[in-house]
């Protein structure tokens, strides 16, 4: 009897894992339930109908431009955490940029940034950013007058990241959440270069920054419509990385292990576990080809940051005069926005929101050994939390987009697999709580020397 017992807990031990192998928390569905395509479409109706957010339009009107919709965002962060009994801190953050006409900014300009923060339990100082941008334009970057709604780009990421705080506060979380309203990143990625700077001013531990830009397309101009695939960009490593820490991607891998490619697979697989009928896709670059969005200045920052948005964009719908022109109708307007897709990309943000506000702190300083040994080793430093239960193993072949293979190791901060070759694998480690909820895998960045 002991014989056969033995077989069945050897196969479990050997059976390689789809990818992270995160655990099912069934409140996850009920977070995915409660975001609604018919807010989204309220939200986005209401952005585009301020005729225009530039950067430099108006700031005084009550139903033009970018001071009203800013004042918009802030009164419905603050109606959201009046219904949670107060739940969201509501913050703006002004900052004065000098006009300069070598730049897309030519007269004074406050930049403004529309934020709310529901503070962890646990950890209130470690922070999951969701953001969307509240400025738009039109087929002149400068020109600040003419209409420029903006429906999809991006209205649709601003209403989700609103529509998540609204789901969101009725919970509570370990760590804490950002929703985010980022302002001048049409001419430049202002907003998130100030809120990365403030971050880094007031030691933020910021865990990851979900960057929503157009989210709402599902007719592409390559001819393809498709309401379930959407796209999650992702830098590979840091630019930040030193000298030496390049060397040791060249003479021990890692080059597709940076931070911000590890929360790109994170988010990939909540997607794959909560919302199995969406179809994430991994694109293995910072941005779009020669195209920029409000996770780089963050990603420059230091910080783990992804850009999530739908696959096939229209191009004639993306910073274009309103207009019909050879039969051709241009422009960013409302008809162009497909709400209930809106709403599945929000949904797909809000569980990886979640779930990174629920997970403990991924281990610190992880460290590797095993060259010309038959297995390897790690060794890694115990975050300071109560929340961690244990730490689980993960090795991919050097070829696998995602993590294959998985051990639960037990509330060690050293662990040695038997017979695994550190020369065909690559390797990570993450911390589960009692509940099964797991943090991003963290990649080793040194070598065990003892």
């Amino acid at each position: 009897m002991k014989r056969f017992l033995l077989i069945p807990i050897l196969l479990l031990w050997i059976l390689p894992a789809k990818a992270q192998d995160l655990t099912i928390d069934p409140q996850m569905y009920d977070i995915i339930d409660s975001v609604s395509a018919q807010r989204i479409e309220s939200d986005i109706r209401t952005l585009a109908g301020f005729g225009t957010r530039h950067t430099m339009s108006d700031t005084t009107s009550s139903t033009r431009g970018i001071g009203a919709a800013r004042r918009w965002i802030k009164q419905e962060f603050e109606k959201i955490s009046q219904r949670c009994g107060g739940c969201l801190q509501v913050h703006e953050q002004r900052t004065l940029v000098e006009g300069d006409p070598e730049s897309r900014i030519d007269e004074d300009t406050w930049i403004v940034n529309v934020y709310a923060v529901l503070k962890g339990s646990a950890h209130p100082n470690h922070y999951v950013i969701m953001s969307g941008d509240i400025d738009s334009r039109a087929s002149d970057v400068m020109n600040e007058t003419i209409d420029a709604p903006g429906a999809n780009d991006n209205a649709s990421g601003m209403a989700g990241t609103i529509e998540a705080a609204r789901v969101l506060s009725n919970y509570e979380f370990e760590n804490s959440i950002i929703f985010a309203g980022l302002s001048g990143e049409e001419q430049g990625l202002y907003g998130g270069r100030f809120m990365a700077e403030k971050a880094n001013k007031e030691d933020w531990q910021i865990i990851g920054v979900l960057n929503n830009d157009m989210i709402g397309n599902i007719r592409g101009i390559d001819g393809v419509i498709d309401n379930r695939t959407f796209r999650i960009f992702s830098e590979p490593y840091s630019r930040n990385a030193t000298e030496r820490e390049l060397q040791m991607k060249r003479y021990y891998g890692g080059e597709n292990d940076g931070i911000s490619r590890q929360l790109a697979r994170y988010i990939y697989e909540t997607t794959e576990l909560y919302m199995p009928q969406m179809n994430p896709m991994l694109i293995y670059r910072l941005d779009r080809f020669g195209r920029g969005g409000h996770h780089r200045p963050f990603n420059n920052a230091g910080f783990a940051g992804v850009r999530i948005m739908e696959a096939h964009e229209n191009y004639n719908r993306q910073h274009q005069d309103v207009r019909t022109e050879n039969g051709i109708e241009y422009g960013d307007v409302v008809e162009g926005v497909n709400f209930d897709y809106a709403r599945k990309l929000t949904a797909v943000n809000a569980v990886a929101l979640a779930s990174l506000a629920k997970a403990p702190p991924a281990p610190q300083n992880v460290e590797i050994g095993g060259a010309v040994e038959p297995s390897t080793t790690l060794r890694w430093e115990k975050p300071d939390s109560e929340l961690i239960k244990g730490y689980k193993v993960y090795w991919r072949p050097t070829t696998a987009p995602h993590w294959e293979n998985v051990r639960y190791v037990g509330d060690v901060s050293e662990f040695t697999l038997e017979n695994v070759v550190i020369d065909n694998y690559l390797f990570g480690v993450s911390t589960v709580d009692e509940n099964g909820h797991e943090s991003v895998v963290a990649y080793p960045g040194g070598l065990i020397r003892d």
